[in-house]
């Protein structure tokens, strides 16, 4: 990774859907030698993807929810079986193995307090292994980044 691969990246975090003339004349390089180094991370595994960043209240997912969860184990396999047991949940968005006093951090969108309620009762609470939850309401989001810091 060098200073032009960062200069791509940012680009690219910032609109995605950028042609390779524009992004090429963005980072200063001609187009050809553009396409490889895109490719290049792409192939890499350091661009993973390309997708369109969606407004969940436009959709009526009003209501983000930090979803705290202690579980009875915290071995390799009892992680696992969690992982497994909340991937197909739709409405996390996030999963975090985490230090501390609890063992996973999910945020999970809600249109309403009565669908985040039915969410619990119906999904989350059904999963076998967890001792607790503890959930926070986020009342609005201060601050979302589009793009990684450079290290």
């Amino acid at each position: 990774m060098d200073v032009i691969d960062y200069k791509i990246l940012g680009a690219l975090q910032e609109n995605g859907r950028m042609t390779m003339a524009e992004l090429s004349e963005q980072v200063g390089l001609s187009p050809t030698p553009c396409a490889r180094r895109v490719a290049a991370l792409e192939d890499s595994g350091v661009i993973q993807g390309y997708g369109a960043r969606v407004d969940p209240e436009q959709l009526g997912l009003t209501v983000t929810i930090f979803v705290e969860v202690e579980l009875e184990q915290q071995s390799a396999q009892a992680l696992q079986a969690f992982e497994t047991a909340v991937r197909p949940f739709e409405q996390v968005m996030e999963c975090h193995l985490m230090t501390g006093t609890r063992d996973v951090l999910l945020r999970v969108v809600a249109r309403d307090l009565t669908h985040f309620d039915r969410f619990l009762e119906q999904q989350l609470m059904r999963v076998p292994g967890i001792r607790n939850t503890r959930s926070s309401f986020s009342l609005r989001t201060m601050i979302r980044r589009n793009s990684l810091p450079q290290v």
